[in-house]
């Protein structure tokens, strides 16, 4: 019995049912059904107007940190596992850059043994170099013998001769990733069972460790020679 009067007393505060206090036991009758829809027709409306409320107070923040400057998120991390998974993470990342691009690649990875992952690497990086983006792949002497020549192909003919575009090779490279904007970086994790397979991508959106990875590659960029297939 509680449970019913505490839905009743919940009907009379709604507006949607009327009580006789003076009875014993409580009496309650329901209102006429015009005036039950009306009630619940602006209950509803104040409902939706408050959470538009606070939507709009949300964006207006979000846009008064943007204008500001003020980061919303200052780190943040993403990983996908699977080869797969990992190159499509590689490549969302890869679009994303707005101004530089550094790519590093220390041994064979199995992305370069499939000439449809390589075709999309390809294409991002064109892409990236159509939007203004500064492209520098720094790799090993050791990966580019292993490169498929469908690989040196697209090399020569899409991105060797651009202005923007540049590789160099190096025995002192370790590790494969790729630093975005110098605010990002995207480490490939190689598989611990099978050799030449990636294991999974991690993305790190965090300014201080992009500079770090960039200050580990400058002094071996500058030490590279230029490749030229």
């Amino acid at each position: 019995m509680g449970r019913i009067y505490d839905v009743l007393n919940s009907l009379e505060t709604q507006g949607l049912a009327r009580s006789q206090t003076a009875s014993r036991p409580k009496k309650y009758v329901a209102v006429e059904p015009d005036a039950a829809m009306d009630r619940l027709l602006a209950d509803k409306k104040r409902e939706l107007q408050q959470q538009v409320q606070q939507y709009e107070d949300i964006v207006e923040e979000l846009v008064g940190q943007l204008e500001t400057g003020a980061p919303v998120e200052e780190t943040f991390w993403t990983a996908s596992v699977g080869q797969a998974a990992a190159i499509d993470l590689q490549i969302e990342r890869l679009a994303a850059a707005d101004e530089r691009i550094v790519m590093v690649a220390s041994s064979p990875v199995g992305q370069f043994d499939l000439d449809s992952a390589a075709t999309r690497l390809t294409e991002a990086l064109e892409d990236a170099l159509d939007r203004g983006v500064t492209v520098s792949v720094l790799l090993t002497p050791q990966l580019v013998e292993t490169l498929p020549e469908s690989v040196g192909r697209d090399y020569r003919e899409r991105l060797q001769d651009h202005d923007r575009f540049e590789t160099r090779v190096s025995d002192d490279v370790t590790g494969t990733f790729e630093i975005i904007d110098d605010t990002e970086v995207c480490i490939e994790v190689p598989h611990p069972l099978t050799d030449g397979e990636t294991f999974a991508a991690i993305d790190l959106k965090d300014p201080d460790f992009a500079a770090d990875m960039r200050a580990e590659f400058d002094p071996r960029w500058d030490g590279a020679e230029t490749l030229r297939l």
